[in-house]
């Protein structure tokens, strides 16, 4: 982009006759895309609103919170939790065995999962070690079966979709079971945004009133809320706004 408004650069960097990219590191070929070169990215991008959870987990965190209320009393019962998801979470997050610290929890699938089910949400203070050293969570990971659903993988992958699908069904030792409870697209998903925006405004109020006093906080949140005006508010004077 620099190069295309007059600055200096380097127009042949890709296709320079042997020395450029296409050569050097593709056999000739130039670049090919899947799609144009538009706004695809900004209306699908992803806010991470209700749990702290990496991304793949977080329908996965969504089905352990709607089965809370149903395993909390039963957690000793339970024979087996069969977590049904798309191949990236099962390469990036399935762990199993020791956790050694929050980095570590928060990019497994199975303690994302279990800590919901054990104490019905899921924050930040939950990946810490007081709470790993909790019996219940291990015991549970510990029943965890994680298995793929092709249709799962191929919608994570679809363009039109890009879903991050989870799934959750308990199995119980009486032979009993819940229903499996299925969440294909996060709140922060573009398919849920009428539902996913004010919970987005609330956490951006909330998280304001941890830094500025209430008058600062609402003069941005106002603004922000504003685009006309937002966007004729130079840069410098909108920084100025989160001076203490």
């Amino acid at each position: 982009m620099i190069t295309m408004t007059g600055e200096m650069g380097y127009p042949g960097v890709l296709s320079a006759p042997g020395w450029g990219f296409y050569d050097v590191l593709f056999k000739g070929r130039e670049f090919e895309f899947t799609q144009p070169y538009e706004s695809y990215v900004m209306e699908n991008i992803l806010f991470k609103i209700s749990y702290p959870a990496e991304f793949h987990a977080q329908t996965a965190v969504e089905c352990a919170y709607k089965l809370h209320q149903q395993v909390k009393h039963r957690l000793d019962d339970i024979d087996k939790i069969v977590l049904t998801t798309h191949e990236s979470a099962i390469r990036i997050i399935s762990k199993q065995g020791q956790l050694n610290n929050p980095a570590d929890r928060d990019h497994c699938l199975q303690y994302m999962v279990a800590v919901p089910l054990v104490f019905g949400h899921l924050i930040a203070e939950h990946y810490e070690d007081g709470v790993a050293a909790d019996p219940r969570i291990d015991a549970l990971r510990e029943k965890m079966h994680v298995e793929e659903d092709k249709r799962y993988s191929q919608d994570y992958l679809d363009a039109d979709k890009r879903s991050i699908a989870n799934a959750i069904q308990i199995f119980f030792k009486d032979g009993t079971s819940t229903d499996k409870i299925e969440v294909e697209y996060p709140v922060g998903h573009r398919r849920r945004r009428e539902e996913g925006i004010p919970l987005l405004e609330q956490k951006f109020k909330n998280n304001l009133a941890t830094r500025f006093p209430a008058k600062q906080s609402t003069t941005i949140f106002e603004l922000c809320q504003d685009q006309q005006q937002l966007e004729k508010l130079p840069v410098s004077e909108f920084m100025s706004l989160f001076y203490i």
